[in-house]
């Protein structure tokens, strides 16, 4: 297991960004892959981008791709989230997710053994 810790939310205007962090301790995370999902009200968890720390080597939600992008500070486990040109549907909890490096299909939430508590995103129109 590793502790994850989300921070950077807040209110922010329809087209405008902002910056997730996922501050990791417990274990390196060299050989994990870390995940972003959100959650809306009546909505089921879902999956927004992974990044596969071995590589680099990321992918993104159908809704996200081109507006959001995830990286790794260097040299440190902290994973971001650049979200621009936001819109109101991306009003969610975002959560920060862990697992050892696999093959599993990175929209499965249940193959993720580590999770934070989640950030408040609100994008207003």
């Amino acid at each position: 297991q590793v502790q994850l810790v989300e921070s950077g939310g807040g209110l922010v205007q329809a087209g405008g960004s902002l910056r997730l962090s996922c501050a990791a301790s417990g274990r390196t995370l060299r050989s994990y892959d870390v995940g972003w999902f959100r959650q809306a009200p009546g909505h089921e968890r879902e999956f927004v981008a992974i990044i596969r720390l071995i590589d680099g080597n990321t992918k993104y939600a159908d809704s996200v791709r081109g507006r959001f992008t995830i990286s790794r500070a260097n040299a440190s486990n902290t994973i971001y989230l650049q979200m621009n040109s936001l819109k109101p549907d991306d009003t969610a909890v975002y959560y920060c997710a862990a697992r050892v490096r696999s093959l599993a299909n990175p929209e499965f939430s249940r193959s993720y053994d580590s999770w934070g508590q989640g950030t408040q995103v609100t994008v207003s129109s």
